[in-house]
């Protein structure tokens, strides 16, 4: 008879310091790979598949000497080889085990404010990014292997948009943003921001890489009249396949704002000639706004709006004020929200409220005069990720209030923010799933993006 996971975590006893592998797992793996085991940013350990290696050597070799280019650090400063040993062997107790049953998805949940219905708006997607509509009932969803999906009056529908840019699909990378143009209905503008790839060159291990945003319109399910707002140096490609960012989205003036991640470099967030650990900005055409905080900078990318973020994949702007907020991962602790403006500083990697996943001091300094400050932030960390705004009639009471979403907590957060203060934080969706995105609809209905399973859920209050 196979063991439990538990079973063979006390089977295995405890590491040396006296948390079990199960404990260890939930501390410094469950962000990548899931609470589940299910997958995320990283690989399922669950579905059978071994990408670097099936038998204990393997998995002990990557726990200890991590895999970089993929974002997974080195555990050997942090963990003795007994301890990772013990780790190896409880994973592949783990992969012996059928993937875990899913808890059904809730019918209905209850709130301070309003008890709500939970509809499913879309099911059957192969890990959902991003959502956009175009209206109520006409949206478009990424999913991150490199797909473009079209929900039609309601339904999604069975093929993909063709002709879409090629994407490198590798570690986080993938198809990742869409967002309609504010003109769409006059001029059928769709922005998609993606990881782009060059040609390998000889000697280097994987071909470099880089977030890139382009823009066409969907005729026919095809997609049509391609341009290149924003395209990176070719020598600031990196190698890597973490931390990419991204999302978009515009001002009330239309600008265009997007994010990079730091790309596994955290100190590049601080290079102004990199484009990488950056909120940009520029106008939808791909042309730089003059007023731009870099734009007269001949040693920095025009395009940089702030710096010194390290992994924005939450980005929405205030309905009232305009005002652009980012939602950035952490690392170990220390997910941040952030109230962008030009021209700052936001410290990654001087400043930091977390510690590295494997457990090392990545910076003693939580603040330092020139570096902004973030407005809230979460130890430990929740894997924040996609943000909106809820402006609309069907949630009265949350109208300027934040919705949040979250990978490793599988939750959705309402967030009262009050000028530039967060006063309140309430959880209002637990455990369906791992949330990549939470949209406001033009309906007014909550929307939230759940990785996995690959479902779209539709939140709208209860009847009387």
């Amino acid at each position: 008879m196979k063991k439990t996971i538990l079973a063979s975590a006390l089977l295995l006893g405890a590491p040396a310091f006296g948390q079990s592998a199960e404990t260890l797992y939930q501390k410094l793996c469950s962000h990548c790979h899931g609470v589940k085991f299910q997958g995320g940013n990283a690989q399922s350990l669950v579905d059978g598949v071994w990408q670097f290696g099936d038998k204990q050597g393997h998995i002990a070799r990557n726990i200890k000497n991590g895999i970089t280019h993929l974002g997974m650090p080195a555990y050997d400063k942090a963990l003795t080889d007994a301890e990772i040993n013990q780790l190896a062997r409880f994973l592949l107790d783990a992969e012996d085990q059928a993937a875990p049953e899913e808890a059904p998805l809730p019918a209905s949940l209850q709130t301070l404010d309003y008890d709500i219905d939970v509809q499913i708006f879309a099911e059957g997607l192969e890990i959902p990014w991003s959502l956009a509509f175009i209206d109520a009932k006409n949206a478009y969803v990424t999913e991150r292997p490199g797909r473009l999906r079209t929900i039609q009056n309601g339904t999604l529908l069975p093929a993909p948009v063709e002709n879409i840019p090629t994407v490198v699909a590798e570690g986080q990378g993938g198809l990742l943003a869409v967002a309609v143009d504010p003109d769409h209905e006059n001029n059928g503008w769709v922005y998609l921001a993606y990881s782009h790839g060059l040609e390998k060159k000889a000697g280097e291990a994987r071909a470099p890489a880089m977030t890139r945003v382009v823009r066409g319109r969907v005729e026919d399910n095809r997609w049509v009249d391609p341009e290149v707002v924003f395209e990176a140096p070719p020598e600031t490609y990196r190698t890597t396949r973490a931390h990419f960012g991204t999302r978009i989205v515009f001002d009330p003036s239309g600008h265009l704002y997007f994010s990079i991640g730091d790309r596994g470099s955290m100190d590049h967030a601080q290079d102004l000639s990199r484009p990488n650990g950056k909120v940009h900005r520029i106008h939808r055409d791909g042309s730089i706004p003059a007023d731009n905080p870099f734009a007269n900078n001949p040693d920095a990318v025009p395009s940089i709006f702030s710096y010194g973020n390290r992994n924005p994949q939450g980005i929405a702007a205030h309905p009232k004020t305009g005002a652009i907020w980012a939602a950035e991962h952490g690392p170990m602790g220390g997910d941040e929200l952030n109230l962008i403006a030009a021209g700052k500083n936001y410290g990654w990697p001087v400043i930091s409220y977390g510690r590295n996943y494997n457990g090392a001091i990545i910076t003693e300094i939580t603040r330092k005069e020139g570096l902004e400050q973030p407005i809230w932030y979460w130890k430990p960390s929740t894997a924040v990720c996609g943000i909106d705004f809820y402006s609309g009639d069907l949630f009265p009471k949350w109208n300027n209030k934040l919705l949040v979403g979250a990978l490793k907590y599988e939750d959705v957060r309402v967030l009262d923010i009050e000028k530039d203060r967060v006063m309140h934080e309430e959880v209002v969706l637990k455990n369906a799933g791992r949330v990549r995105d939470v949209r406001c609809g033009p309906d007014g209905a909550i929307y939230v993006v759940l990785n996995d399973p690959g479902t779209i859920l539709r939140l709208v209050p209860k009847k009387d």
